[in-house]
């Protein structure tokens, strides 16, 4: 009862907070709290016995009683999700934090309590064996795990704790191993390629792995009708063709040496053919969330997604027994909201957080970079198609830190000259703050730019062809190459066709080098043309790294530069 008395708390401070105090009937009252006038008397009390409000009721049909504030209407949310994390009841919690409260930082009563509350804890089993469990707070939201339509990296971590692939890549020294399969051939031509499956690999749901589940998931992607990354390697499969239970072999219309690079990604992982992954709902349905992976999906909603380890796992058995990852809509201490997206929220908090000693701390530093680019859309009709206005735009745009994004622009310093020229910045949410201050700085030097904000899963579809600037970013990781050739194949479609027949010959070409430091060095000459030609502009690169703990073992980082779950564990003795 006390989370609906929170709720009820929040939503009246939502309607009427704005002032200290307010004078009201209890009619609007019953109205507000949607609940009978007897009703909202009983909660009007209540919330004054734990001294929430005061209330100075006024006798007589229409006189207004007086409604005093006691409280800040965050700290009443801090107590709602302390109560609501302990009982899993996080979902409509989390709606009326964000409806009613304003804050953007948690209170200090909340900051301390989650210190302690994430990262590592232990607890004994009912044979009396020691649990490990880790919990994780993320500001971003897990929509999806299906490898198929996961967009965030937020998800692409989960799902690949998850899922496994046919393939495996050595983050530390880019070698390629089996994993699904034990083994694989190669045909001379390059053309086609036979994978051996590993016997008895067990999916979380009891199904041994088939090759009838590596048709399925090829197959589902093959189809797919939605903008995907990776899609070109997807187009280049002919077929996939079972020759036993354990033999797999795919066909492709033409060598791509991308073809092993893209079989360790999570979105080639492997999918069991016997659930419906396409008819699941967007979120819940954890019985439909079924990989091979270390850990399995026991809870995923809006605001939390619990893995369990998975006994059954055909390597080694992760150390940790449980993972919580809870979504939170504030930014914890230490945390930057303008953080680029590769950046690692989860850790600060798992490896220490802010409360403890920076004294004995190592580092595993990744070699991740977020690069923040802009790029011109000449394929729409107007002035973009003139390569020196182009120019001359581009030059307009000075982001080059990422710490900018916290300094004011003085526009007023600047003298505006219109040049009727009228610009459409197109992004996703999670960069609204650097397209503001790129929107400032074209305003300042003439221009009028509109910022448009399109969500994640509709960003890489047709309505970015009608912006004249795209901001994004690309993640430098291990799969560098990959994540190159689909942003330069991508922007080859909104260029002029002379530049788009260039860059898709070369592309091809690309395709067709099978060493992999080949393949990137003529990457990054393509991206110099692209830069000469005023088509691609880079703001900034930001490395990240992961600060731990000297308690913390078996820290290892994965392709994003985030830590691999499956060999993080803790001693006894900090137990």
């Amino acid at each position: 009862m006390i989370l609906k008395l929170h709720s009820q708390f929040l939503r009246l401070h939502g309607y009427y907070g704005a002032e200290p105090s307010v004078q009201i009937t209890l009619d609007e009252l019953a109205l507000t709290l949607e609940c009978t006038h007897r009703n909202a008397l009983n909660i009007i009390r209540k919330m004054e016995a734990h001294g929430w409000i005061e209330w100075h009721a006024q006798r007589g049909r229409g006189k207004r009683s007086e409604l005093f504030f006691r409280v800040d209407p965050e700290e009443i949310a801090a107590l709602t999700m302390i109560k609501a994390i302990d009982r899993h009841e996080m979902k409509k919690v989390m709606d009326d934090i964000k409806n009613y409260t304003n804050s953007t930082r948690l209170p200090e009563r909340l900051q301390g309590w989650l210190m302690g509350y994430f990262g590592h804890h232990s607890k004994l089993d009912g044979d009396n064996e020691p649990w490990d469990i880790l919990r994780l707070p993320l500001r971003q939201q897990i929509h999806q795990l299906d490898p198929l339509r996961i967009n965030l990296l937020a998800e692409s971590f989960v799902s690949s704790h998850v899922f496994d692939s046919l393939l495996t890549l050595n983050v530390e020294t880019g070698e390629i191993s089996p994993h699904l399969a034990h083994e694989y051939e190669v045909s001379e031509d390059r053309k086609v390629w036979t994978f051996y499956l590993r016997k008895d690999v067990k999916f979380h749901h009891g199904k041994t792995l088939h090759a009838q589940d590596v048709i399925y998931t090829f197959e589902r992607l093959k189809s797919y009708n939605q903008p995907l990354l990776y899609h070109f390697v997807i187009q280049s499969i002919a077929s996939v063709t079972a020759r036993s239970s354990t033999c797999i072999q795919f066909t492709l219309h033409q060598a791509n040496e991308y073809f092993p690079s893209f079989l360790c990604t999570t979105r080639a992982a492997i999918v069991p053919s016997d659930l419906d992954l396409d008819h699941q709902d967007q979120l819940g349905g954890t019985g439909q969330i079924s990989g091979t992976g270390p850990f399995r999906v026991t809870e995923h909603n809006e605001s939390m997604c619990i893995l369990e380890a998975f006994p059954d796992y055909f390597k080694t058995r992760p150390h940790l027994d449980v993972v919580e990852i809870i979504q939170i809509p504030w930014n914890l201490p230490d945390q930057d909201s303008s953080s680029p997206e590769g950046s690692d929220p989860l850790f600060p908090i798992l490896l220490g957080g802010s409360s403890a000693s920076k004294q004995g701390r190592t580092q595993a530093m990744s070699r991740t970079l977020v690069r923040k680019l802009v790029t011109c859309n000449t394929e729409k009709e107007g002035p973009l198609q003139d390569l020196k206005i182009r120019k001359k735009i581009l030059s307009s745009i000075k982001l080059s830190e990422p710490d900018y994004v916290t300094k004011s622009i003085p526009i007023e310093q600047a003298p505006l000259v219109e040049n009727h020229i009228h610009l459409v910045l197109a992004t996703i949410p999670q960069y609204r703050k650097d397209a503001a201050v790129i929107a400032a700085q074209l305003e300042a030097d003439g221009y009028r730019c509109r910022v448009k904000i399109v969500p994640v899963e509709q960003f890489k579809g047709p309505v970015r062809m009608e912006a004249d600037l795209i901001l994004f970013s690309l993640l430098l990781d291990q799969d560098e190459s990959l994540r190159r050739h689909d942003l330069y194949l991508t922007l080859s479609s909104h260029v002029e066709p002379a530049l788009q027949v260039m860059i898709r010959k070369q592309l091809t070409e690309i395709e067709y080098t099978k060493e992999r430091s080949e393949r990137l060095t003529k990457l990054i000459e393509l991206e110099h043309l692209l830069m000469e030609e005023s088509i691609l502009h880079v703001l900034y690169d930001k490395p990240f790294e992961t600060t731990v703990l000297p308690s913390v073992r078996g820290v290892r980082l994965g392709s994003q530069g985030w830590i691999d779950l499956r060999h993080i564990w803790f001693p006894s003795s900090v137990l």
